[in-house]
This record gives structure tokens, C-alpha cells and sequence, in this order.
């Protein structure tokens, strides 16, 4: 099957946009709204183009995967939340809100609204509602989550509707009501299983309510300034039974075992029956259909050692009890380790070809180099958008850390609640398992220290239930969400750390014992290396501190800093960074009855 390109009706310009399509969907022909909409086959055609317009794998740009969380050291790239963070944005120069942001919400709107006069059979007919109504619960979720308040339109806006046009926001809570709406449809009408699992199916309609559900009770519970704590409770509740649904009806499973079952998730060429993907972002060399995957090595970023710091130790302790434990170089901090860490951050010794040279890690990106989703097969890496690895868009783990999280924050967890989530993800990696007593007996102090507002009976455990979601789910995309609905945004004004250098001179980063690279004041101060063996000098990486692009927290020593953070100090004003401001042309011009989030009137 050939790329193609679909044509879609663009309602607000009475036009057709042309859109690639990742998936490989089969066209009918161009889409109008007077002779469209007539059978089930126009409904499959026009939905299928909605593929393309929303849902996406997340696996390596920062900006749409971590969104320069604390799981990312550095990013050279320009990025939103980094701006936010430094106190860039305004409402005078910030995006969105424009004909591109709502151009989605119109394609779903326009079928939904056409709908009425499709002919045949109604199951199939309701499947394809689902299918829009899911991806209308999408775009509002991502809406609420950038905005807050935001107005709510079930119809296209005809050229003479201003009043409509010209509404004023509806509160989050109708806007919730609404999305959890569409989604309850789409869980009660798409069918439990198409062609593949490339298409949205009854447990992909679970998968985003449980998601939605999850992200709305946590955030009730912890933002008191929305005054919505009662509620919370419902959407908790709401999440364990769409996650619990799926896990004893949808026939997943956690797969491979070991570090290399971990890894087959994020590099593997073919995930079609792999058990734990719920929605599947196909790609093939013969078909054409390629992503980027490979750019995640040392390319813009880096991670973090926050990042780091959480995964624990093999028998189940967390590293950060060991002592010196920010002192360990980069040669020591994977030694007996959740096999996980290494398969997220580079290892020392790591190869990008059998038998090659070892990859050199980087002090100027802190020296924590991401590997997750890499192709390790040279033969899957062709160059830019040449890799031809398939993507999870849902995987069953997230299910599993749901379900778990949910019924944690609501008060009604038991140890076989654990065993049937976490420790299924722990024992596929070999980590010993999570003890409910033990957790909440002694509440770990450094993750404690980053979430003071988890408190009750509980606590012990959430923290551990935050910890196994920020490692098994690294650089997929929910970090930045997962912070701003446990109300931790000041997580990211802390300044991100990488590798521990013990002093200026040569550091070995591959693990043989000798120098690869050397960290030294200036070109003009080369002492500190000066007694190395010649051939090893010869060979060297050298950075300097001069070149201003990082810096060592204790002078010529100390974790790797940077200076971006000092010229431009981080700061998060709570609650205003946890929206984004409307660009003030649209509440100026455009809609007078609009008013900004709150912090950003």
C-alpha cells in the first residue's frame, strides 16, 4: 500500500486541506458535506482521516514527549515550557487558539453533524460516532489541560451564528462533563476489535477514559484553588472501572521478560500482536513508512539525574538511601540497578553498531544520553525519518499504572491491587516486588520531599506509585502532565542536574579503565591532563568550562549544570503556569466575551 493523501472539508474556509496519513488508510474520493456521509464507507473514509490530524506516538521530541519536564537535563531546541519556566511567555506573543487549533474540533463536528443521513447498519453506524466523539474527547482534553475554562461547541458555527461564535468560555467542569460524555459512548459503541490495532477500538476508547478520568480526580483532589475537591472521587472512581474493565475483559498482558522484553516495546520493527498495545502507530521499510526514532540519542537533549535518582537499586531500595549516592560517576550509577535505566539512559560502553566503537557520552548535555527508542537494529535506523520501528500509542502498562494510582488516591488499594499492576511490571524486569505495609510504614524521605502534598494513610505508596510511573513510562509523554495534576509544578524550577564529575581532568565514560574525555578549565589549562599516557591524549574528548555552555555545581567539581540556568534563572508562579495564557489578538479581536486563565488576566 502507497502513501496517499486524504481530503478533508475544512469547514470554517468551505475548502480541502490535504493531510499525509501515518497509519496508511485506503481514500474513497474528495469529501462535501451534499454528497457525503451516505453510507458506512463514507463514515470509515472520513474517520480515518481523523487519525492523522491528532493521535500520534510520543517517543522522542521533547516538546510533544516530555515537554522539558524534570526527566530532561537540556534542550538545545525551542520549547514552550521552557520559555514558560524563564518567564517568556505573554499573552502578546504566545500561540494557539487560531484556525489550526480549532480546525479539528470542525472535521469531527462536520461528520457528527451529517451523520443523521447515513444509511445501514446502526451498530457500524455508532462505532463510527465512537470513533469522532473520542477524538472530540481528545481535543477538549488537551484544551482543558493548555486552558482551563474553555468554550464548548457540539456543532459547526455557520457563517451567521457570531452569537455562538462570539461565546464566552464554559467552567471546566461542564467542559469535563461533556468530554467523559463522549467518551462513555465511544467505550459503550466502538467495537472491540477492527482490522488491527492501528484503528481505535473499545479498549482504545477505555484507555483515553481511564486516562481523562485519572488526570481530572488527581487534579480536583490537589488543586484546592478550583475548589472541586467533592468531586474528585467520582472521576477516581471512574478510573479504576474503565482500567479494571480492561484489564479483565481486554485480553493484554505484559510482555518479554528482562530488560530486552522492556525494550522490544520502543524498537521493534513489528508490534501488530504484541499483547500489551492497546493502539499501535504502524511503520514499514516496503510501505514507506518511516519515523525518527533514532534522533533520541544526543541529538537536542539529554536526561536527568532526577531522572535517574528514581529508579532504585535491584533489591527494591530506593538509590537515593545509598550513601554518596551524589557522587557516583557516570562508569558506577547503572551498578546493580532497575534493569530499566539502562535501557532509557545510555550505558556506559554502549555501541550504535555491533562490534563498533563505544558511544561517547557528553558533558555539555549533562552526559545522560536517552537510548529509550533507539533502533539497536542497523538495519531499522536509515537516516532522517528512515527508522522503521513501530510506535505504541496505548500500551496496556499505562492501564495498569492507572488503575493502580486511582485506587490509591481514592482510598480503596489492597496488596492484590499491587501484585496485579505494579509488580507485574517490576517482576517482568526482575525488581523485587512493592509491599503495600512496607511502602506506607516508611514513606521514602527524598520522594516525600518532592510531592509534600501527598499526606494519609496512603502515602507511602503513592509516592511509590508516582516513582514506578515516572520509570516505566519515561520519555512516552506524561511527565509534564503527571506534574501539573499532582500540583508539583515547582519540580521544574529546580535546576536539572547530569553526570557526577569528581574533579578537571580525564573521565572515563565507557567503562575500560581509561580516560575517553576530559572536562578542563580553558584551552589555555590543559595541567589536569597532562600526565595522561601520550596515546590516550591523542585520543581524547576535551570540553571546557570556558566555552560558558555548563558548569560544575562545586567550580572543578560536582554535578554538570548549565549556564542557561544561571543567565536565565527558572521560576514557576503558581497557580498561573499551570495554564497557558489565549493570545490577547483572540480576546481583543476575535471574541471580546474570552478571559485569560487565572494569573494571566
Amino acid at each position: 500500500m502507497k502513501r496517499i493523501s486524504y481530503i478533508f472539508l475544512v469547514v470554517a474556509l468551505l475548502g480541502v486541506s490535504c493531510k499525509k496519513d501515518f497509519l496508511q488508510r485506503t481514500p474513497a474520493t474528495a469529501i462535501t458535506g451534499n454528497d457525503f456521509f451516505n453510507t458506512t464507507a463514507d463514515l470509515e473514509t472520513y474517520t480515518n482521516g481523523l487519525y492523522t490530524q491528532q493521535l500520534r506516538a510520543i517517543w522522542a521530541d521533547v516538546e510533544a514527549a516530555d515537554k522539558f519536564s524534570d526527566n530532561i537535563s537540556i534542550y538545545t531546541g525551542s520549547s514552550e515550557i521552557d520559555n514558560l519556566i524563564r518567564g517568556g511567555v505573554t499573552p502578546g506573543n504566545t500561540k494557539g487558539w487560531d484556525q489550526g487549533t480549532w480546525g479539528m474540533l470542525r472535521n469531527i463536528n462536520f461528520m457528527l453533524d451529517n451523520v443523521g443521513k447515513t444509511t445501514g447498519d446502526q451498530v457500524v453506524i455508532n462505532h463510527y460516532i465512537g470513533v469522532a466523539r473520542f477524538f472530540r474527547a481528545n481535543f477538549y482534553f488537551n484544551m482543558v489541560k493548555r486552558y482551563g475554562d474553555v468554550p464548548w461547541y457540539s456543532r459547526v458555527l455557520g457563517n451567521k451564528e457570531e452569537d455562538m461564535l462570539q461565546k464566552a468560555k464554559d467552567p471546566r467542569t461542564a467542559v469535563m462533563d461533556s468530554i467523559m460524555a463522549d467518551l462513555e459512548y465511544a467505550a459503550a459503541n466502538v467495537l472491540p476489535a477492527r482490522t488491527n490495532n492501528t484503528y481505535v477500538t473499545k479498549w482504545g476508547a477505555l484507555t483515553l477514559l481511564a486516562r481523562v478520568a485519572l488526570h481530572e480526580g488527581t487534579y480536583r483532589k490537589y488543586h484546592n484553588e478550583l475548589g472541586l475537591e467533592s468531586s474528585a472521587q467520582t472521576f477516581l472512581q471512574r478510573a479504576v472501572s474503565a482500567s479494571q474493565e480492561i484489564m479483565d475483559n481486554g485480553g493484554f498482558q505484559i510482555t518479554g521478560t528482562g530488560a530486552a522484553g522492556y525494550r522490544a516495546l520502543f524498537e521493534s520493527n513489528d508490534l501488530s500482536a504484541n499483547k500489551e498495545v492497546i493502539f499501535l502507530q504502524k511503520n514499514n521499510k516496503e510501505q514507506g513508512i518511516a519515523n525518527n526514532t533514532h534522533v533520541v540519542l544526543d541529538w537536542q537533549w539529554a536526561l536527568s539525574s532526577s531522572l535517574a535518582n528514581e529508579f532504585l537499586m535491584t533489591d527494591g531500595t530506593p538509590f537515593t538511601s545509598q550513601a554518596g549516592y551524589e557522587t557516583k560517576t557516570f562508569v558506577n550509577l547503572f551498578t546493580n540497578r532497575d534493569p530499566r535505566l539502562a535501557e532509557t539512559i545510555m550505558t556506559p560502553g554502549f555501541v550504535t553498531t555491533p562490534g563498533g566503537n563505544p558511544y561517547l557520552t557528553r558533558p555539555n548535555f549533562g552526559g545522560y544520553l536517552q537510548v529509550k527508542f533507539y533502533p539497536r537494529d542497523p538495519a531499522l535506523r536509515g537516516g532522517w525519518v528512515l527508522n522503521y520501528t513501530d510506535l505504541p500509542i496505548f500500551r496496556y502498562a499505562e492501564v495498569l499504572l492507572t488503575n493502580v494510582e486511582a485506587k490509591a488516591e481514592s482510598g480503596t488499594l489492597n496488596q492484590g491491587d499491587i501484585d496485579a499492576t505494579i509488580n507485574k511490571l517490576r517482576t517482568r524486569v526482575g525488581m523485587p516486588a512493592l509491599d503495600l505495609a512496607a511502602a506506607n510504614g516508611t514513606p521514602d524521605a527524598y520522594l516525600a520531599g518532592k510531592y509534600p502534598l501527598v499526606t494519609g494513610a496512603n502515602k507511602g505508596v503513592i509516592l511509590e506509585i508516582r516513582r514506578e510511573r515516572r520509570v516505566e513510562l519515561a520519555c512516552e509523554g506524561f511527565r509534564l502532565d503527571d506534574l501539573y495534576r499532582w500540583k508539583a509544578g515547582s519540580l521544574l524550577a529546580q535546576n536539572p542536574g547530569g553526570m557526577y564529575v569528581p574533579a578537571l581532568g580525564g573521565l572515563d565514560v565507557t567503562g575500560d579503565g581509561v580516560a575517553d574525555i576530559a572536562i578542563l578549565q580553558s584551552k589555555d589549562d590543559e595541567s589536569p591532563i597532562v600526565g595522561l599516557p601520550a596515546d590516550v591524549k591523542e585520543k581524547i574528548v576535551k570540553y571546557y568550562l570556558s566555552d560558558g555552555a555548563f558548569i560544575l555545581s562545586n567550580g572543578t567539581s560536582g554535578t554538570v549544570m548549565f549556564a542557561k540556568d544561571v543567565a536565565q534563572p527558572r521560576n514557576f508562579v503558581e497557580p498561573k503556569y499551570y495554564y497557558f495564557p489565549i493570545p490577547a489578538s483572540q480576546v481583543m479581536l476575535s471574541n471580546k466575551k474570552l478571559t485569560q486563565p487565572a494569573g494571566w488576566e
